[in-house]
C-alpha cells in the first residue's frame, strides 16, 4: 500500500528535514498591570479626597486650567461608561462638563477608530481614575482616551503611537517587570513637543518598565496627611510607591550626575511623586462593575499620581515639554522635598529612589 502524507505532515517533514528553513520564533510579548489600589466599601457619595483638597495640599490654587491643551490617557480594554462616569464625577465638585458633544472628551481604540475592545472591570476603574483626575486638575484641557485592544505591550505601544500624535501630554498608568530588550520599546515614547508620564508601580523597588525608560517622567507615590478638620499637614513617602535602579536602561543625560550616585550608569526611578497611598486616596466614580461593585470608590496607587502630574504639566505656561531636563533643571522651589518614609529605599534629603525629586508642590 502506498503511504500518503497529509499536507500538514509533509510540510512538517520538510521543515524538519531541510536545514535552515525552520521559521524563527517570534519574540515573547510582555503584559502590563495597572498599579491601582482600591479601598473597600463602595459608597453612594464621594468619600475620598476631593480636587480642592489635592490642589490645596500642593499649592495649586492659582494654576492654569489647561485650556488649549490635550491630555491623552493610554489604557487597556474598554471603559464603556467612561464618559458618563466622568460627568457624574464632575458634578459634585463643580467641574465643567467634559463630553463628546462639547468637544472636550474623545474615546478611540488603539488605531484611532471607534470599534472598542472588550470591557474589563478592573481596567474600567483604572480608566475612570485616569480620566477623572486629569480633568480635575486641568478642567479646560481636552481628554483623549486611547484604549489598547489588550494589556500586551504590543497593543499598548500601538495605542501610545496614536496618543502621542494627537496630544501634548500622555499619561500611562500601567507597567510590568523589567526585561531584557525593553529598550527596543523606548522609541514609542519619543515625539517632538510631547511629554510622557508613567506610573512607577505599587510594589516598592525594583524599577518597572516603561517607568524606567529614559524618555519618560517616572511618577512615584506619597501619602498625604490631614488634621481632623481636613487641612493638609504633611507628606511622606508611600511604602508601596514604585522606584529603584533599572537593570537595563541608562540614565537620561539630565539625570546622569544624580543617577551615578544612586545607580551607577543606570536609570534611577522615580523622577517625581504625588499622592498615591489609598489611605489618602482620591474619589472616583465608576458605574462599570468591578468585582460586583459600582459607585464611588476611594482609589490610590501610582495610577492616581501619573494622570494628576500629566494634568499639572498641561496647566503650565511657557513650558513646551516636561522632560528630564525640565525636572532636574527646574528650581528646587518647584518641588517639595520628601524626607521621611520608605518604599524599599529611604526618603532622604535631596533626590532619592523613594520619591525622586520630590512632589510637585507650587503654583508657578
Amino acid at each position: 500500500m502506498k503511504k500518503v502524507l497529509a499536507v500538514g505532515s509533509l510540510l512538517t517533514a520538510l521543515v524538519v528535514l531541510t536545514p535552515g528553513v525552520a521559521p524563527a520564533a517570534a519574540p515573547p510579548d510582555h503584559y502590563a498591570n495597572h498599579p491601582i489600589r482600591v479601598r473597600p466599601n463602595v459608597t453612594s457619595a464621594p468619600a475620598g479626597l476631593t480636587p480642592t483638597q489635592i490642589k490645596s495640599a500642593y499649592g495649586w490654587g492659582s494654576i492654569g486650567d489647561g485650556f488649549g491643551r490635550t491630555i491623552a490617557i493610554v489604557d487597556a480594554y474598554d471603559g464603556p461608561t467612561a464618559e458618563s462616569d466622568l460627568n457624574t464625577f464632575s458634578t459634585p465638585f463643580g467641574l465643567p462638563a467634559c463630553t463628546t458633544g462639547n468637544g472636550c472628551f474623545t474615546k478611540v481604540n488603539q488605531t484611532g477608530g471607534k470599534k472598542y475592545p472588550r470591557a474589563d472591570g478592573g481596567w474600567a476603574l483604572e480608566i475612570s481614575l485616569d480620566v477623572q483626575w486629569a480633568h480635575a486638575i486641568a478642567p479646560a484641557a481636552k481628554i483623549l482616551l486611547v484604549e489598547a485592544s489588550s494589556n500586551s505591550f504590543t497593543n499598548l505601544m500601538a495605542a501610545e503611537d496614536y496618543a502621542k500624535t494627537h496630544a501634548q501630554y500622555v499619561s500611562n498608568s500601567w507597567g510590568g517587570s523589567e526585561f531584557s530588550g525593553e529598550s527596543s520599546y523606548d522609541s514609542h515614547f519619543v515625539q517632538s513637543g510631547v511629554s510622557f508620564f508613567v506610573s512607577a508601580g505599587d510594589a516598592g523597588t525594583p524599577a518597572e518598565y516603561p517607568s524606567s525608560s529614559p524618555n519618560v517622567i517616572s511618577i512615584g507615590g506619597t501619602t498625604l496627611h490631614f488634621d481632623s478638620a481636613g487641612n493638609y499637614t504633611d507628606e511622606t513617602g508611600w511604602s508601596s510607591g514604585g522606584g529603584g535602579c533599572s537593570g537595563y536602561e541608562g540614565a537620561p543625560a539630565a539625570q546622569s550626575t544624580l543617577s551615578q550616585v544612586l545607580c551607577g550608569t543606570k536609570r534611577a526611578t522615580p523622577d517625581l511623586s504625588l499622592d498615591a497611598d489609598p489611605a489618602s486616596g482620591v474619589s472616583v466614580y465608576d458605574s462599570t462593575k468591578t468585582q460586583g461593585q459600582s459607585g464611588w470608590f476611594v482609589v490610590g496607587g501610582t495610577s492616581a499620581s501619573s494622570p494628576m502630574v500629566a494634568a499639572r504639566a498641561a496647566t503650565l505656561t511657557g513650558v513646551p515639554v516636561v522632560n528630564a531636563a525640565y525636572v532636574y533643571g527646574a528650581s528646587s522651589t518647584a518641588f517639595r522635598d520628601i524626607t521621611s518614609g520608605n518604599n524599599g529605599a529611604p526618603c532622604q534629603v535631596g533626590f532619592d529612589l523613594c520619591t525622586g525629586r520630590g512632589s510637585w508642590s507650587n503654583s508657578n
